[in-house]
């Protein structure tokens, strides 16, 4: 098996990676989620695993975004759209994406930690890749809601280059990712 890994602009990939997309969370998947009807942001960036044949079968979305963490403007690196397609699943891909994206948010020397953000029974995983659950408070911004606190999924962060906060309160100043 062999694969590449190429790291691309967000817009400019998704017609790349919409397929695995459909393939993963169809619309009628996503109506029973906890997030269904959330808005989330479009990826400024996206890692993208191909298999030998140029078709995408892993996806990491990249965001860069300055939030506030307890009143503070810093920088941040979100990871968010991880996705392996079915029949690939327990081969390493999901864990290579990750770690490109977390490679990328450190090579770029301005993001202090990375946010990401997934279902309950997903956490275990996360945290065996070195997120730590953050047990404070998250809002985002909806469309015709504003600034609401953000549930739907659990928060897990990543130290890049400080130690993650764990606690307090995190406000996205935008949509989740």
């Amino acid at each position: 098996m062999s694969i590449e890994i190429d790291i691309l602009n967000g817009d400019a990939a998704w017609p790349q990676v919409k397929p695995l997309y459909d393939a993963i969370w169809p619309p009628e998947v996503v109506a029973g989620l906890p997030w269904a009807g959330i808005t989330f942001a479009h990826a400024d960036l996206r890692v993208l695993v191909q298999d030998e044949t140029g078709e995408v079968v892993g996806h990491a979305g990249l965001y860069r975004r300055v939030v506030t963490w307890n009143g503070q403007k810093i920088n941040v690196g979100g990871i968010g759209g991880v996705l392996t397609r079915a029949d690939r699943r327990n081969q390493g891909l999901a864990t290579v994406a990750l770690n490109a994206a977390i490679q990328t948010f450190r090579h770029e020397d301005s993001i202090n930690f990375a946010i990401l953000f997934c279902a309950e029974d997903r956490i275990p995983f996360y945290a065996s890749r070195g997120f730590t659950p953050f047990t404070g408070d998250v809002y985002v911004e909806q469309p015709q809601r504003g600034r609401v606190r953000f549930d739907a999924l659990s928060a897990l962060v990543h130290d890049i280059k400080r130690s993650a906060p764990t606690r307090g309160t995190l406000d996205l100043r935008g949509l989740p990712w």
